[in-house]
């Protein structure tokens, strides 16, 4: 039976009103399960509305009891990983153990954001000059957006909101339309939690709701996650209409392959890294790098047989290596851009169009596919693929693959493995990327530190989670105080100094 979801506005689930529905799949079926309602401008001003009203209490909150419903949020999410792992699975299609270490990366923000009462200090300088004192503090900016993506539709509101209402703002989450139920979950787990109604709300939509918050007076800050191209429309239109935005966007991520590697090791970590969550990761190893000829041909003699192994199974099968892909436009996608590989004389070694499971005849599936002998001018190493498709291209020096890494237009993640600690060093200063990996294939940074590429995979100053997530969602006021004993009789017209 077809379920009709809602939005979860002030606490309790809202039915939409615009009348405009999108279809909900379960990608390992292909069946439809669910219609999502697409918020309409008004639907989304009454969210933004009701979101203020929550936010003008909820940033008067003492910072402890803040810190107290979020605590009892990643008790929550412990306690309920397997149920919501299970949710978004049906939706995204992931493997359920893919989708247990996306929600653990999700827990560990929360856990961050539960020390708040120390990241979100101000500063103090007593007696700068004539008695008087110099402080700052930061405060909530009221209503903010996460505009979220389909691929971590648990880990990427959380990575934003959880950090959002630390600092005392309400979160209005605008998840992707293809998997709604697990963000509508999440904020079910909030209000559980102890967080006020409206501090946490949910609005679905396409674009028609992305604009109304774009444009809306009242959210003065909007983060995203998703392609290059929305990513730049949201940054140049929310920064049009004076918002603090921080976009992240596409990438195509490099894997450097030294002659002096631990070859098993990097084909391992290849494996994962371009295969894992079939690819439909903004940080997945696309393009492999041997340098040289000979470490080409020993990177390809063990990496053929590993990706020709390769199981696709549904979400449930505990067996599987490749899960379906989140829709059939985007299969239709990936299988476009191997041929498209194949017509630009890119050597296919694996091809994985055709893939069929029975029992699942209608899902989304295609197997892991390798290419070798591929060029920059081919549109498969240009393009982020968002597939199970890894691309081999061998540059004869270590400058050569530096230099190709540096002129792609993407820089989010890349990563070398060496046995050379100066190679790694110099791999580090020279890479123009925002996220490094040293014998680590994704380098994705823990909590506590930032998250974020460069060049175009990337648009705003600051970075996700961490500390400049602090900076992000909140405002800094700097107040000068004297005291009337300091105070001395007579006027000075020239500008102030601590003389």
């Amino acid at each position: 039976m077809t379920e009709t979801l809602q939005h979860f506005i002030g606490g309790k689930y809202v039915a939409g009103e615009s009348g405009r529905f999108g279809d909900v799949f379960n990608p390992s079926t292909g069946e439809v399960s669910g219609k999502l309602p697409y918020a309409t401008t008004a639907e989304v001003d009454a969210a933004v509305r009701n979101s203020q009203a929550a936010a003008e209490e909820w940033g008067k909150t003492a910072v402890p009891k803040r810190s107290a419903v979020i605590f009892k949020m990643r008790e929550l999410m412990v306690a309920r990983r397997e149920q919501l792992a299970e949710v978004l699975c049906k939706e995204h299609g992931k493997t359920k153990p893919d989708a247990l270490g996306e929600i653990q990366r999700g827990i560990d923000v929360v856990e961050f954001a539960a020390g708040v009462p120390h990241l979100i200090k101000g500063e103090f300088n007593s007696n700068i000059g004539g008695g008087i004192d110099l402080y700052s503090i930061r405060e909530s900016l009221g209503v903010v957006a996460g505009i979220t993506p389909f691929n971590f539709p648990v880990m990427i509101p959380l990575w934003m909101g959880a950090m959002a209402i630390a600092c005392g703002n309400a979160y209005l989450n605008k998840p992707s339309e293809r998997d709604p139920s697990a963000p509508n979950m999440l904020a079910e787990m909030w209000k559980e939690a102890g967080l006020p109604d409206g501090v946490w709300n949910v609005i679905h939509g396409d674009k028609e709701a992305v604009d109304a918050l774009l444009h809306h007076p009242d959210v003065p800050a909007v983060s995203f996650v998703g392609s290059t191209p929305v990513g730049e429309y949201i940054y140049q239109e929310g920064s049009r209409h004076n918002k603090r935005v921080q976009a992240f966007c596409g990438a195509k991520n490099h894997m450097v392959i030294m002659p002096d590697a631990d070859m098993d090791q990097a084909v391992n970590a290849l494996v994962g890294a371009g295969y894992g969550s079939a690819g439909e990761r903004c940080m997945a190893i696309s393009v492999a790098v041997p340098v040289g000829k000979e470490t080409s041909e020993r990177l390809i003699e063990k990496l053929a047989p590993a990706v020709e192994g390769l199981k696709i199974g549904a979400w449930d099968d505990p067996d599987a290596d490749i899960n379906a892909l989140i829709t059939r436009q985007a299969k239709e996608r990936v299988e476009g851009l191997i041929q498209r590989g194949v017509d630009e004389g890119a050597k296919l070694l694996i091809d994985g169009r055709g893939a069929t499971l029975q029992g699942y005849e209608n899902g989304y599936y295609v197997g892991g596919t390798l290419f070798d002998q591929v060029t920059t001018e081919m549109e498969i190493y240009k393009t982020e693929i968002f597939g199970p498709v890894l691309s081999v291209m061998a540059p004869s020096t270590y400058e050569d693959a530096v230099r190709m890494i540096n002129d792609h237009e993407y820089g989010n993640g890349v990563a070398i493995f060496t046995r050379d600690g100066d190679a790694a060093r110099s791999f580090t200063d020279q890479v123009d990327v925002g996220m490094i990996g040293v014998n680590v294939p994704i380098p994705v940074p823990m909590a506590f530190h930032n998250f974020g590429g460069a060049k175009r995979s990337k648009f705003g100053d600051t970075q996700m989670h961490g500390p400049e997530s602090i900076r992000f969602f909140t405002k800094m006021k700097t107040v000068s105080s004297r005291w009337p004993s300091g105070i001395k009789d007579g006027y000075q017209l020239a500008f102030p100094t601590n003389d």
